[in-house]
């Protein structure tokens, strides 16, 4: 026991010390008897694992006094695999991963367009806020729940740029966000009023009905014309005793959303000619997707021009030629990227700017209600 002790009291002392103490035992050794040398060996014997006061054990607690002599390329090598480091770079990926996989254009792009459809029929800040907040969700909702559902035909064609399919991101994470948004989506609609919320309900359920089952049928262009033309009416009676939305509001915005979901689809005809997809687009071939692409999304904007009361505005006939021009050009580049075998999206890009073309025009024609 006496030994245990000292050994204890010996491992406890601190490092400079002990370096002390060992420097004038040395110079006292000669004239020590045999019995303490024995204690001081046994003593030396019992310190703690990890305790002994070797010359590297003195030079680290030199060190630790001194300031650290490590170089800083190995102080910085030390700090990058600090376990907290590793996780806030999982976390980056994740998030990097979810963005891309929300289908991000799409979700920007009818965001933005709900946002400045809600300042055009006169929301205030927080309206437009809950308008926003609410597409937005229901936009994740749709994209990730897309992707999930997609994973395995996406794999099967080396989609490496579908984070799923890459192994960039897991199915419990998607499956996880897509469950959080649509509980969001239903909770932010829910802080205008009944009636809103139930046309963003709608067109959220439509949306999700395309992504299974309705994306392999011949119908599969009906969820896209009932969530766009659910679109406005949402937005229209999020307003506090706002009266129904016009009729024109609403079948443009369903024209816009037939007409996007033909255009949509125009990259991944091979891919899924490869995957058994058969949509509407899809019995129609590529050459009448695209006609029927343009024709919708022309009707749209003419629809925005003739629908309010007056006669046509020449920022609607602009519009009008404006969106006539976009789509030759987006002919003409979806051809150019043909030759080069790259994704055709000039297509679907063209609609993307087509829609907000149409809400510009709806905003600067005044309130609309």
């Amino acid at each position: 026991m006496p030994v245990t002790l000292a050994g204890q009291v010996w491992g406890e002392q601190p490092g400079p010390a002990a370096e002390v103490d060992q420097d004038r035992a040395g110079s006292r050794r000669r004239g020590t008897s045999a019995a303490r040398a024995r204690a001081s060996q046994c003593s030396m014997a019992n310190t703690p694992s990890g305790r002994h006061h070797s010359s590297a054990r003195s030079s680290y607690w030199r060190g630790s006094l001194r300031g650290s002599t490590r170089p800083a390329s190995r102080m910085a090598t030390s700090v990058a695999r600090l376990p907290g480091n590793d996780q806030t770079s999982v976390m980056s990926s994740t998030v990097l991963g979810l963005v891309r996989a929300s289908h991000p254009e799409p979700t920007a792009a009818v965001t933005t367009v709900a946002g400045l459809l809600a300042v055009g029929v006169g929301h205030p800040p927080g309206g437009v806020v809950a308008v926003v907040l609410t597409v937005a969700a229901s936009q994740f909702t749709v994209g990730w729940t897309n992707d999930l559902l997609d994973a395995d035909r996406d794999t099967m064609v080396g989609r490496a740029d579908k984070p799923l399919a890459s192994g960039a991101l897991g199915r419990r994470t998607v499956a996880v966000a897509a469950a959080v948004a649509a509980t969001a989506t239903v909770a932010l609609a829910l802080t205008t009023n009944p009636a809103a919320a139930l046309c963003a309900v709608v067109a959220l359920v439509s949306a999700l009905l395309y992504d299974w089952p309705l994306k392999s049928t011949p119908i599969s262009v009906l969820p896209y014309a009932v969530s766009f033309g659910a679109l406005p009416a949402f937005v229209v009676l999020a307003l506090p005793d706002a009266p129904p939305p016009p009729a024109w509001l609403v079948v443009a915005a369903a024209l816009l959303g037939a007409g996007a979901h033909f255009a949509n689809v125009l990259p991944d005809f091979a891919d899924d000619a490869r995957t058994g997809v058969r949509g509407l687009p899809h019995r129609l071939g590529a050459t009448g997707s695209r006609a029927a692409a343009v024709a919708l999304l022309i009707a749209a904007t003419v629809t925005l021009v003739l629908g309010p009361p007056g006669p046509p505005t020449g920022v609607g006939l602009a519009a009008v030629a404006a969106t006539v021009v976009i789509f030759i050009v987006a002919w003409y580049a979806g051809r150019t990227g043909e030759h080069a075998e790259a994704r055709p999206v000039a297509a679907f890009r063209a609609v993307l700017l087509v829609a907000l073309i149409d809400v510009v025009l709806l905003v600067t024609n005044g309130r609309l209600v």
